[in-house]
């Protein structure tokens, strides 16, 4: 059984080919593709449980490599994004496809209407979102590996949001839950407002962060040193790559496809950490996250689900994070969440007792102060009739 905890951390692998393939079938079968991808994820997780195993192992290099092969795999998902709302056939992939497999995916590409390529705009979202930003989120934190910055880094471009290396490890995870960090996402805020604000916040974040370095180390803050403006670069260089396929057309499907990766990223704060409180001068623990140990979501996003481990313990590789089942829990899986979010009416309505949970069962007597605030403020009615939980019965995480 031990191999099996190798294999798992494929299935991301095997749902990025699927993709693949769906773009390049063309017509229904993209359609076809999204709505499988979003039942295996919302209906996979709401019946297969929880997986709390911590094995060990042995061979860790076997599971780096399989991050870095997220590079190669996002970069053919998006060629077949691009090359699908194209009007050449670029590098004869289309020709070459049609012999090998005797299927015609140059006529399926004529004939693939409109709201199949929606379709294929909300495929690509996803999947630079969960083989781009997720991989990337693990990779961007290992800062003692040159290798898996510089492919972190690029999935990353795929978002216009190589600032995430930056702001991330070094700015949200130091005051995360607190009103410094622009990813936590304060009780009663809309997520289509947090999408705006966390991006702007997060961009001149990772601006101060990169200007504070490059002083450190006397560097010209306007230069090749400078990682910010070296990583937007990168993303102009996908652009531009994007316009060299298919045109002007082709070039504006990417941007909004990178776009709706980046709002997705910010979706995923807004769950993490939304309504959660926290005094910037003490230590995060794991209560401090909002955790989900669903089985689907935990093998194909490399045990992001383990978020309150995460961020008790950020350098700690993804196979090694504990479940903490006692940490506060999300509403399900992660794309269910995801999805809650986006109906603001149906995410207060299910968070909002979750949020005065946290309150009464994890909040120190010092963060209750910190609630009453955030309760005031919240524009919720719920959260301004609270009183505060009882210090005495909340459940502290080791």
């Amino acid at each position: 059984m031990k191999i099996f905890h190798y294999l798992k951390f494929f299935l991301f692998h095997l749902i990025g080919l699927a993709a693949l393939a769906s773009l390049f079938a063309g017509g229904a079968w993209i359609s076809y593709g999204l709505i499988t991808l979003l039942l295996f994820y919302i209906v996979g997780d709401a019946i297969s449980g929880d997986d709390t195993s911590t094995p060990d192992f042995a061979h860790p290099t076997i599971l780096t490599v399989q991050l870095w092969m997220a590079l190669p795999l996002l970069s053919l998902i998006m060629f077949a994004s691009i090359w699908s709302v194209s009007d050449t056939d670029v590098f004869g992939i289309g020709a070459w496809l049609t012999q090998i497999t005797g299927y015609d995916v140059l006529a399926a590409r004529e004939n693939t209407a409109w709201i199949h390529h929606i379709s294929a705009f909300v495929t690509s979202g996803l999947m630079i979102g969960l083989i781009g930003t997720i991989t990337a989120h693990e990779l961007t934190h290992r800062t003692w590996d040159p290798i898996s910055m510089l492919v972190g880094r690029w999935l990353l471009a795929f978002s216009f949001d190589t600032i995430f290396s930056i702001e991330h490890v070094y700015g949200h995870h130091r005051y995360v839950s607190t009103k410094e960090d622009p990813a936590t996402a304060p009780r009663g805020r809309n997520v289509y407002f947090h999408i705006l604000v966390s991006t702007l916040k997060g961009n001149i974040s990772a601006w101060n962060i990169e200007k504070k370095r490059l002083k450190r180390k006397r560097l010209s803050l306007f230069g090749w040193h400078n990682a910010v403006i070296r990583g937007h670069l990168m993303s102009m260089l996908l652009v531009a790559a994007a316009y060299a396929m298919g045109g002007f057309v082709a070039m504006m499907f990417f941007i909004a496809c990178m776009l709706w990766g980046k709002s997705l990223l910010e979706i995923v704060n807004y769950m993490e950490h939304y309504g959660m409180v926290r005094n910037p001068e003490t230590s995060v623990q794991p209560r401090h996250s909002w955790n989900t140990n669903k089985r689907i979501s935990s093998w194909s996003m490399f045990n992001l689900t383990r978020h309150s481990h995460h961020h008790a313990q950020g350098e700690v590789p993804y196979q090694d994070l504990k479940p903490y089942p006692d940490a506060p829990m999300m509403i399900s899986g992660y794309l269910t969440t995801i999805v809650i979010a986006l109906i603001p009416p149906l995410w207060h309505k299910l968070m909002t007792p979750k949020v005065l949970e946290w309150d009464s069962k994890y909040a120190t007597t010092e963060e209750l102060e910190l609630v009453k605030e955030a309760n005031a403020k919240s524009g919720i009615k719920a959260f301004q009739q609270s009183t505060s939980g009882n210090p005495l019965a909340k459940t502290q995480i080791a």
